[in-house]
């Protein structure tokens, strides 16, 4: 008998599949003096956030259509900066819709804590504090756990 597997589970698995070639496609749209600076070290998350800052007034037009691939790649970017700072490893949960990261890309297994992080989530949630250091925080969060 074969398993079943969700419509989902095989978007994903291409997705991350995809991520090296993926954050490539990123890079290339982003101005030289950002990409410079990305290092995949906590203190490039500042760099990212501040291009978000700068390019999306607010939370709303990062979710525009248009710009689903930058959300993408600004995603990618900040769940693999956590990956290497704290290990970990990209997941999506399709077994219950009520779960708060339900059908999203989310990083979990994490050396010091057993709470997953959405990357997506974060890269919004930026945008709508406009602090210019959330990412990194929650990020320097987790590493002191």
């Amino acid at each position: 008998m074969q398993r079943q597997t969700h419509p989902l589970r095989d978007d994903f698995d291409y997705w991350v599949a995809d991520m090296d070639d993926a954050l490539d496609r990123f890079f290339t749209r982003l101005p030289e003096h950002v990409c410079k600076k990305l290092d995949y070290s906590p203190a490039s998350l500042d760099t990212l956030e501040t291009w978000i800052l700068e390019k999306y007034p607010d939370t709303q037009e990062m979710l525009k259509t248009d710009q689903l691939e930058l959300v993408d790649g600004a995603a990618r970017y900040i769940g693999e900066t956590f990956r290497k700072c704290i290990g970990g490893y990209w997941d999506i949960r399709l077994d219950d819709p009520k779960y708060v990261y339900y059908g999203l890309p989310i990083l979990t297994g994490f050396r010091n804590s057993s709470t997953p992080e959405c990357p997506l989530t974060l890269a919004t949630a930026a945008a709508d504090r406009r602090t210019g250091s959330y990412i990194r925080n929650v990020l320097e969060d987790y590493m002191q756990s």
